[in-house]
């Protein structure tokens, strides 16, 4: 048995273009192909189909559930663990997570990208916000697909330093 001591978290829209769906499937398939814990709030859109990728791949997925029932979950997570803490488990995702890859999103997306840098997190972007800061660098990193969105994730988990808030 491979031991597992990379997390990931796939942050994204519960509504999302067919775009950003192919997209959090391939890297939920790369998370898993690389022997990482895929993290994700557990319901639709994004979430749903980058949990689908990784189990497809053999993957584990932990779903963070916004609500207090694990039915709530998409049919493809591994664990599932209910919260009652509506939007604040955005926090809990972006801390599980040694690094976090933003697909498409809405504000909820914004809130767990924030709350991922303020935790000194590194976050890499695949067609999501823009970040513009006059002092601070946004710390988003971009990607151009699956792949590179999850070998730069890796990579940073090994040899992050961040930045300082």
């Amino acid at each position: 048995m491979i031991k597992v001591n990379r997390y990931i978290s796939v942050i994204g829209g519960a509504k999302c273009t067919e775009r950003e769906r192919e997209l959090a499937e391939e890297v939920g398939q790369e998370i898993a192909r690389k022997g990482a814990i895929l993290i994700c709030g557990g319901r639709g859109g994004v979430m749903e189909a980058a949990s689908r990728g990784a189990r497809q791949a053999g993957g584990i997925v932990v779903g963070i559930l916004p609500g207090q029932h694990r039915e709530e979950g998409n049919p493809y997570l591994t664990v599932a663990l209910p919260t009652g803490l509506g939007n604040a488990r955005n926090a809990i995702i972006a801390c599980a997570a040694d690094a976090i890859v933003a697909i498409g999103g809405g504000y909820g997306t914004l809130s767990e990208i924030g709350l991922a840098l303020k935790m000194n997190k590194p976050v890499i972007g695949l067609d999501t916000w823009k970040l513009e800061h006059p002092v601070v660098s946004c710390g988003i990193r971009t990607a151009s697909n699956a792949q590179e969105a999850v070998e730069l994730a890796l990579f940073l988990i090994s040899n992050w330093k961040g930045e300082p808030e």
